[in-house]
């Protein structure tokens, strides 16, 4: 094959082995939160007999995301700074798209069963979206509770990633997708989505303003007099995530490892690549050479990495699908790692310049974008092209029964 046709070719990313394992693929969850089991599994119940049965759940999902990508579009355009405030519509808008994003999320694979139409492709796609959202869901939130061009943005995006990837690896060795009592997709969403409409109510300076004066004595004792809102309420959702998220992933882990007579501790350098990519956006980040946060780079910046995010965990869920070996390494790490080193090396070394201005920072880190977006696109066309050459089916289509016209009466 040549070159170029190697190009064009998704056997360099499926190949026929893994497409012919997909026969051995069965979907799997538990989600053991009372509020989805009584509240909103009725709630999802109705809204699915809202679609039409010749609509295809991959393109219910695509619905959800593409709304909180128009609303990210209107919030980086009203609120370039990522502080505001703005109309209050914006962060109705906001609260709404993630709303609805997060019921057409559980209304697809509901429909891919009423209709039919249920395969790996969905839940490969579904998670793939998911994956995005952690980067663009993310930073609409934070642009709609007004963190600015500071570190409790990308603190925040890290919330929403470090998380997923955890479920997305503990799905691969275990084959469920577990989700607890309580957990992000279900009352994480919702919290999520009050606290866009109270900074639509009130304004997002509630966020900012100091701690006493909304939480009590025995809490803001423990932090000094101006620490704001926000970075208590994170410190909570982080204490929950360190206890009761990663914990029980891990314990899965090893039990699915000691079940299938892995190495554990042999498995756990499974979290080399999240940990390449945390670090990495860190030392950038954190480089006083850097630009990204003093010259309000933010969005740009986790727009970037949220991409290189989403192809890593959607290579794992891949490999889950197609019961495959864990994929270790993505092209698409490469520029931030290199990034990160340009920027941070000087700092180390005790350098009073870095090695690279500002504006070549800004200019690489567009390239970075670009090569990062086109690679994702071509690399999830051709997987998506395999999928539905081998399985027979369409991304964003299926088969309908045409209505059978009425014999005329004689």
């Amino acid at each position: 094959m040549t070159l170029f046709g190697s190009f064009f070719s998704g056997k360099n990313f499926v190949s026929d082995k893994q497409l012919d394992n997909l026969r051995h693929y069965k979907y799997s969850a538990v989600d053991l939160s009372p509020v989805s089991k009584y509240i909103l599994q009725p709630y999802w119940n109705f809204a699915v007999t809202l679609f039409p049965m010749w609509m295809a759940p991959n393109l219910i999902t695509l619905l959800g995301f593409g709304g909180v990508v128009i609303n990210l579009a209107a919030a980086l355009y009203l609120i370039p700074d990522l502080v505001g405030p703005t109309y209050p519509a914006m962060y109705f808008s906001a609260a709404a798209g993630l709303w609805i994003y997060s019921t057409l999320d559980n209304v697809d694979g509901k429909q891919a069963r009423r209709t039919g139409s249920s395969s790996p492709l969905g839940e490969l796609f579904d998670h793939g979206c998911d994956a995005l959202n952690c980067a663009v869901g993310g930073l609409l939130q934070a642009a709609c509770m007004g963190l600015g061009h500071t570190w409790r943005t990308p603190a925040f995006m890290a919330i929403t990633t470090i998380p997923f990837y955890m479920s997305t690896w503990e799905e691969y060795h275990t084959g469920t997708l577990f989700l607890g009592f309580v957990n992000g997709p279900t009352e994480g969403l919702i919290a999520g989505v009050a606290l866009l409409i109270m900074s639509g109510m009130y304004g997002t300076h509630i966020w900012m303003q100091p701690a006493t004066n909304v939480f009590p004595e025995y809490i803001t004792r423990h932090f000094s007099a101006d620490t704001p809102v926000f970075d208590i309420m994170y410190l909570f959702t982080l204490s929950l995530v360190l206890v009761g998220h990663i914990p029980p992933c891990l314990i899965n882990i090893r039990r699915a490892c000691i079940a299938k007579g892995k190495s554990f501790a042999v498995t756990l350098l499974e979290v080399i690549p999240i940990v390449i990519f945390s670090v990495s956006c860190y030392c950038w980040l954190a480089s006083p050479f850097s630009s990204i946060i003093s010259g309000q780079h933010v969005p740009l910046f986790l727009l970037t990495v949220g991409v290189i995010f989403g192809r890593m965990a959607t290579k794992i869920i891949l490999a889950h699908v197609t019961k495959s070996a864990f994929p270790w390494f993505t092209v698409q790490i490469v520029p931030l790692v290199a990034g990160a080193v340009i920027m941070y090396v000087p700092y180390l070394k005790g350098e009073k310049e870095g090695w690279i201005s500002h504006a070549t920072e800004i200019k690489f880190l567009w390239a970075t974008l670009a090569f990062v977006s086109v690679a994702y696109l071509h690399w999830a066309m051709l997987v998506t092209e395999r999928f539905t050459k081998h399985l027979g089916i369409k991304c964003f289509s299926i088969p309908y029964p045409p209505k059978q016209n009425k014999p005329k009466s004689s």
